[in-house]
Formats: C-alpha cells, sequence, structure tokens
C-alpha cells in the first residue's frame, strides 16, 4: 500500500501536506519507519569517532528526527481539529512511543558525552555573546549559544545525570504521562459532546437573539428534530443562552451542563487528574525538584513559584475588592429587575450584560451585522499589512483537511514568501473545543536548507446556516486577531535553528505577540478599516463605537479575578503533594474559594475539564496569560503614544519580538523594544484598576 508519508512521489510548489492523500491506516506504518530512521541518526551521532562539535552534534541531533517530527506534527495538529475515535486510539500508541524514544535520547551516556563536550566549548570556555540587533553574525552568535545552552540544559532536566535506575523510573513516567493527556482532552471532548438540550417552546427561548436561534434552529434540522431549536455545550451555541435566555431555568441547565463536564459522569477525569499529578510530582522529584511547579517555571521568566504568585497576588488585592463591587451592583440590579434574591451563576453573564445594556445603552449582540466573518478576515489582513507590511493571498490548489478550511500564502513588504497559514474557524464533533495556533512546518534550518513556516489557527467560531453568513460576536473577532498574533509569531520568524524559532520562547513571553494583536480590534483607525454591515456596507456608525470603546473596561475586575483563579488553582494542583489530595472536588473547591463571588455550581469542577494543564502545556504555567498580558499592556502603551500604525514603532515590535523567536532571553527582546523594564502596574492602568 502506498504511504503519502513515506513514498514522495506528490510534488506541490510550496512543499504543502498532501492532506487529500493521508489516511487513517498511513500514521502507524509511517511512524514505525521514521521512528526507526531517527534511531538510526542518533545511532550515529552517538557512535561517531569525530571530537564532538555545534555541527556534528548539535545541528545532527536537530536533524535526526526531521521525518518523524513531519508525521507526528501532522497527527497531533489532526487530533485536536479533525479526529474520530478510530483516529484518537492511535495517541495512546504513538504517544509512548514517542515519550521512551525521546527519553532513551536525554538518557545516553554517550551523547550526552558529546553534548556536554559541545556546551563546555560553545558556552563555558567561550564568553557569552552580547545581542547586536542590527549585526547579524552577533546575532546568530547568541542564537548559537542559547541553543547549545538550552539543549545541555535539556539533557539534565530529563534525566541525564541520573542513574541507570532514576533512568528506567523517568521513562516509565514519561510514557505513561504521554497517555494520560490525550484521555483527558478526549474526556472533555466527548462529554461536549454527549450533551444536547432540545428546546421547542417558545417561551423557552425568549430573550435569545435571532442569529443563535436561526443556528440552533439549523442543527435541530441537521439532526432531525422536529422542528424547535437544538443547543449544545460549544462556545458559540452555549454562550447566547446564558447571555441572553429569559428563562432562569434553561440558564441553570445549561450552566450546570457545562460545569460538570467530565465530572462524576461516564467521562470523568478525576482519576486521570489524580494519576497525572502523582506522576508529575514523582518526576519532579526524581530529577531532585521540589514540586513540578519549580520544576517547570525554572524555565520561565518567573523563574520560580514564589515570583509568579507574587505577581497574581499583587493583581488579586486590588482586583478582588473591585470585582466585589461591580458583583453587588449586578446584583443590585437584578433583584431590581427581576427580584432575584438568590443571585447564581447561572444569572451573572445575563444580568451583567443587561445591566450593560443599561448603563452604556449598548447590547453586544448588535454589532454582529458588522462582523461578518470573511470581513474580519479582510479587514484583520489589512491591519497586518499596515503594521508589519505584509500581504495574504488566497490559494486553492493546497490540500486540506477539512472542507471549511481555507490557505493563505504570506508574503512580506519587498513580495518574499513567509510562509502558508490555514485557517479552520468552525466548530465540529470532531474539534476539540476552544482556540489555538500550531505549526505544521516550523520555520528554521532543516538538514535540506531553510524552510519557510505553515502554520494553522483552529477555533469554534459561529458559522454560517442556510439563511445567512457567519455574523461574529465582539469576542470572537477577538479571537481571531489573538490567535493570528501567534500565528504572526511563526510566519514572522527568522531564526537560524527551528528549534528556536517562532513562538518556541519562555512558556509566559508566548502570549504577547498574540494579545498585543487584540488591541488594534477597539481602535477606530483600525475597525474603521472593516467594521461593515453584512447587507448594506454601512461603516460602524461612530455612536455604537463610542459605545462599544466606553465599555471596554466593564466588570474588568471580574475578569482579572476570573483568570486569577484559574492561575491560583493550576499552582495548587502543582505545588501540593498529590498524597495530601483525596477529592479532587474538595481541593478544588478549597482553593478557588477566595476567588469566588458566588456559590460555587452544584455538582460542578473547574478541573475535570481544565484542558490547559492537564491536556496542553500550560501545567504550573496558566499565570503566563497574566504575566504577558502585563508585557503586552506595556508594549502596547508605546505602540499607542507612537500611533497604531506607526511603521517605526510596529516594525520595530516586529524585528525585535516577533522574529527572534527564542534566540535571545525574551526579557532582553522586551527591554530592546520598550527601552527599559516592564512597568508592573501597566495592566492595572489599562483595566482602569488603579
Amino acid at each position: 500500500m502506498s504511504n503519502p508519508f513515506l513514498d514522495n512521489k506528490w510534488k506541490h510548489r510550496l512543499d504543502a501536506i498532501p492532506f487529500h492523500l493521508i489516511k487513517t491506516e498511513h500514521y502507524m506504518p509511517a511512524v514505525e519507519a521514521t521512528l526507526q530512521i531517527a534511531r538510526d541518526n542518533i545511532d550515529k551521532i552517538r557512535n561517531s569517532k569525530e571530537e564532538a562539535t555545534f555541527e556534528n552534534t548539535i545541528l545532527e541531533m536537530d536533524f535526526a528526527g526531521e521525518e518523524l517530527d513531519y508525521v507526528t506534527s501532522v497527527y497531533y495538529n489532526l487530533l485536536g481539529a479533525e479526529s474520530d475515535n478510530e483516529f484518537k486510539a492511535l495517541a495512546q500508541k504513538i504517544s509512548p512511543m514517542l515519550a521512551e524514544f525521546g527519553s532513551s535520547i536525554m538518557t545516553d551516556e554517550a551523547i550526552f558525552a558529546r553534548v556536554k563536550k559541545v556546551y563546555e566549548d560553545e558556552c563555558v570556555n567561550k564568553p557569552k555573546p552580547e545581542p547586536d540587533f542590527g549585526d547579524k553574525q552577533k546575532m546568530l552568535a547568541c542564537e548559537r549559544y542559547r541553543y547549545t545552552e538550552r539543549i545541555y540544559n535539556s539533557f539534565i532536566r530529563n534525566g541525564a545525570m541520573l542513574s541507570p535506575d532514576g533512568k528506567k523510573k523517568l521513562t516509565e513516567i514519561d510514557m505513561e504521562l504521554s497517555t494520560l493527556s490525550p484521555k483527558f482532552s478526549d474526556n472533555v471532548l466527548a462529554a461536549t459532546n454527549a450533551w444536547e438540550l432540545h428546546l421547542t417552546d417558545p417561551k423557552e427561548v425568549e430573550g435569545i437573539p435571532e442569529n443563535a436561534l436561526n443556528g440552533a434552529a439549523y442543527r435541530a434540522k441537521q439532526k432531525n428534530k422536529e422542528g424547535g431549536w437544538l443547543f449544545n455545550l460549544q462556545a458559540p451555541n452555549l454562550i447566547p443562552v446564558l447571555t441572553y435566555c429569559k428563562n432562569r431555568s434553561i440558564r441553570e441547565t445549561a450552566q450546570k451542563a457545562y460545569a460538570s463536564r467530565a465530572f462524576n459522569d461516564e467521562f470523568d477525569n478525576q482519576g486521570n487528574i489524580k494519576r497525572i499529578l502523582e506522576l508529575r510530582a514523582e518526576r519532579a522529584a526524581l530529577l531532585g525538584y521540589q514540586t513540578h511547579a519549580h520544576y517547570v517555571l525554572e524555565e520561565r521568566m518567573a523563574q520560580n513559584p514564589e515570583e509568579a504568585m507574587d505577581f497574581l497576588e499583587k493583581i488579586y488585592a486590588v482586583a478582588y475588592p473591585a470585582a466585589r463591587a461591580e458583583l453587588e451592583e449586578v446584583k443590585a440590579f437584578a433583584n431590581e429587575m427581576d427580584g432575584i434574591t438568590d443571585f447564581m451563576p447561572w444569572d451573572y453573564n445575563y444580568y451583567s450584560t443587561k445591566l450593560k445594556e443599561k448603563k452604556f445603552r449598548f447590547d453586544p449582540e448588535q454589532l454582529r451585522p458588522w462582523f461578518k466573518l470573511e470581513n474580519v478576515f479582510e479587514g484583520l489582513f489589512l491591519v497586518a499589512k499596515k503594521i508589519y507590511g505584509i500581504t495574504l493571498k488566497q490559494v486553492t490548489d493546497v490540500p486540506v483537511y477539512h472542507k471549511d478550511v481555507t490557505t493563505w500564502e504570506v508574503y512580506d513588504e519587498k513580495d518574499a514568501f513567509l510562509g502558508l497559514i490555514y485557517l479552520d474557524m468552525f466548530p465540529r464533533e470532531t474539534k476539540r473545543g476552544g482556540a489555538w495556533m500550531n505549526a505544521l512546518v516550523g520555520q528554521g534550518l532543516y538538514s535540506d536548507g531553510m524552510k519557510r513556516p505553515h502554520v494553522v489557527n483552529v477555533a469554534s467560531l459561529t458559522p454560517s446556516t442556510d439563511e445567512q453568513p457567519s455574523l461574529l460576536r465582539m469576542d470572537e473577532v477577538r479571537t481571531i486577531f489573538h490567535e493570528f498574533g501567534h500565528a504572526l509569531h511563526g510566519l514572522l520568524s527568522d531564526c537560524t535553528y527551528k528549534s528556536l524559532a517562532g513562538p518556541s520562547v519562555l512558556w509566559d513571553f508566548v502570549e504577547l505577540p498574540s494579545q498585543i494583536m487584540e488591541n488594534w480590534l477597539l481602535e477606530k483607525e483600525a475597525l474603521n478599516l472593516f467594521a461593515k454591515h453584512y447587507q448594506t456596507g454601512e461603516p460602524l456608525p461612530d455612536e455604537l463605537l463610542d459605545k462599544v470603546l466606553a465599555a471596554r473596561n466593564y466588570m474588568a475586575a471580574n475578569a482579572n479575578l476570573g483568570q486569577l483563579r484559574y492561575a491560583m488553582l493550576d499552582f495548587a494542583w502543582h505545588l501540593e503533594d498529590p498524597k495530601n489530595i483525596d477529592s479532587v472536588n474538595d481541593f478544588e473547591n478549597k482553593t478557588v474559594e477566595r476567588f469566588s463571588l458566588l456559590p460555587q455550581t452544584p455538582g460542578s469542577s473547574i478541573s475535570c475539564s481544565f484542558a490547559h494543564i492537564f491536556a496542553g502545556g500550560y501545567s504550573a504555567g496558566y499565570y503566563s496569560y497574566k504575566w504577558a498580558e502585563a508585557l503586552e499592556a506595556d508594549a502596547w502603551s508605546l505602540i499607542k503614544e507612537k500611533g497604531i500604525f506607526n511603521q517605526e514603532v510596529t516594525y520595530a515590535f516586529r524585528d525585535i519580538i516577533l522574529s527572534k523567536g527564542n534566540s535571545v532571553h525574551p526579557m532582553d527582546l522586551f527591554v530592546a523594544f520598550r527601552g527599559r523594564q516592564p512597568d508592573p502596574d501597566a495592566l492595572l492602568k489599562r483595566d482602569g484598576l488603579i
């Protein structure tokens, strides 16, 4: 049987992935074959009689697994974006194979001896090069130094110094952990897909906007329901119910269903959580760290959990009293409006939105007609052209993995090819919830030369129906800008070594490029470029735009408190000895109590669907959103001061922050752009809290 991963018969002008040829049965043979190639390449490095150098050891290790990386990159991208049960099941085979292979390299004494020799030659016996952003040779020296240093440290952090028994134990831990994250994610998706609410009485859907009802009616028709409206737990369907449905019991039903996903049901994640925590703690202890959090934070800007939590506590001290005052105002309004005296979580979105309408004479649903999906992307690309000089051109000859996916070539101001981006924007049962950016092909040096990146943006936005196009909420447009910021970090990367390129930065820096893109969305100059009524073409009225801008900090303290709740829960899980945790629910409730202004939703669990920390890369790192947001608020203040389309400052952000990846420590990058250390109060100032 021909295998498109192995036969190399299909050629494309961009070396695009032949998604149209790849079938589920191709993955295991391709993984097995390319894994053997990678092993053979590692054996050549191990058995080399030549003295270890950067070129014959560090670089050759980077090249060793190229074919394997290609196959697994495609697999893991589709695992989140387009996978059925048969496809998902492969993760339980592939993940431990990769974990064992990775561990076998990191614990190999001969390989480590060569790496250590290069590290001593390049980093110990030579002075550390200082960055000079105007000198390519000096920047290459910085990149070479940092790459060598990080490779050496990764060996230390992954068991190179352990005893043979310790190495064996570490490999076993890594192999088991590699199977638990996909299990956790699968359970969340299955629990999300399992719940539906079919309503047929118009009184039950009173208040829900027409756009959302049209979508729910369309779903009911697709699922062969007899009329009415079908709602599920995907964000475009759930949020209008929680925000606008006048029927309190319907809101309660939907809220409880969402909050209880994968908790005390057939997809229960409590066992997975406990085992993941046990293994992470055991792994950290084996490597000589106090906790998993201390292990993770060693390679972050924050450096240790204490510094990160101190940062969060400073926000808490300001945000908590302000959030309590915000909520009291909403509760008083709910009482005045509908006599609500037992204000509950399923009342928050509804009454805070009603109060927002009253205070600002503005309902976010009013904006949908001006945010047609295609117009939003047209505007986003225009904004990107004005700030970074890039152009996007849609192409139709690139194979895609689903009919909803579109593909775009990206060029710089000199018409040089920067990369390819896939856009996958609508929910489906084969896609996990949320939004993300991934690289299918990373930028940088390969064995056959330099390559430009192929990246993908994935989201679950309001889809079109048979009666109307996709019309988005403001927060959905913000998601598009955010994820495109991540994509730009990949596309504008200009590094030599792919392991340092694009978003491969310290985790508490990675959200800076994405979060800063959101700012253009709330600027008149930018909105006027694309906010056109989908039927009439009329621009967004100044009166409505002024209301949007006036309400930008509405309930900002509660938004901050919500993020703090997640970040501190993450730290609590990864600082506590798992042996002391009997009940997942009790531990969570005790932890989040000081961040909760409302009663806990009965039967709910944050942790059982907290995929960021149990199935993603954010374990002991969820604080990164707030950390990077503080950097972003400070960086944006300079762009705002100079002019949001002033290319002198936006090109500086592109050239210093976006293009340099992890070639220089992120604090050095930030200082080079901003001209000073970050302002610790920038975030609170921007949110109107100080």
